[in-house]
């Protein structure tokens, strides 16, 4: 039976997962501090609110992820990759790019979930190096990007942005390529979504999403 929602005091700890509800929702409360925002994520728990007020806590099932072996990049992707169609940095300009996450238009949603308190957390935590950020240049425009918390061998896809056709899939490509060369087992994409189910991303119980991420995040 799925308890009613609890709201979190001053410490950091969280309601077992399996008491979330139907849809994921499993605690509310709290504040956005690192050491909240880094036990949450190692437990498989994330924030997600669309107003600055109260925060609200996540834990679904199932949960949309992708195996870096399982990536799926079309023809039409490949292509551009071997022209270098876009270049890629990372971390050169992370809070322009939770920025543009946060302003980009998003179909169904009038709002945003990334306010401005969320930028300044996820900036926080890019700063002792646990949220990076991946950026998308086209002739020296940013064009696109992505951002997303480094759990060790797991990372957490937190928002992507793209202003002109195919930047952000380039950039999320390059970037499982490039953690799946470093030995990363997962990338946590939370939610179902067709456009990264497109590239390979599906969905897992909650059950064995914990069992991944026990297994290979960091102590």
């Amino acid at each position: 039976m799925v308890n009613p929602l609890q709201y979190l005091t001053d410490t950091i700890e969280f309601p077992p997962v399996d008491t979330a509800n139907e849809d994921g929702l499993l605690a509310a409360g709290g504040d956005l501090s690192v050491a909240r925002l880094v036990h949450a994520y190692k437990s498989g728990i994330f924030p997600w609110f669309e107003d600055d007020r109260l925060p609200l806590w996540w834990s679904p099932d199932p949960r949309m992820v992708l195996f870096p072996s399982e990536l799926k990049v079309s023809k039409s992707m490949r292509k551009l990759l071997r022209d270098k169609a876009f270049t890629i940095t990372k971390n050169t300009c992370f809070s322009k790019i939770i920025h543009e996450c946060a302003t980009a238009p998003r179909d169904g949603q009038a709002g945003t979930w990334i306010t401005k308190k969320m930028q300044n957390a996820y900036q926080e935590l890019h700063d002792i190096g646990m949220a990076h950020s991946y950026e998308v240049w086209l002739d020296n425009v940013l064009v696109g990007g992505l951002y997303g918390i480094d759990l060790g061998t797991v990372f957490c896809g937190e928002s992507m942005f793209s202003k002109v056709s195919n930047a952000s899939k380039y950039g999320f490509i390059t970037m499982v390529q490039e953690l799946a060369a470093q030995n990363y087992k997962l990338i946590d994409c939370q939610v179902y979504n067709p456009h990264l189910e497109s590239l390979g991303a599906r969905e897992i119980g909650r059950d064995s999403f914990i069992s991944n991420l026990e297994g290979h995040n960091n102590p």
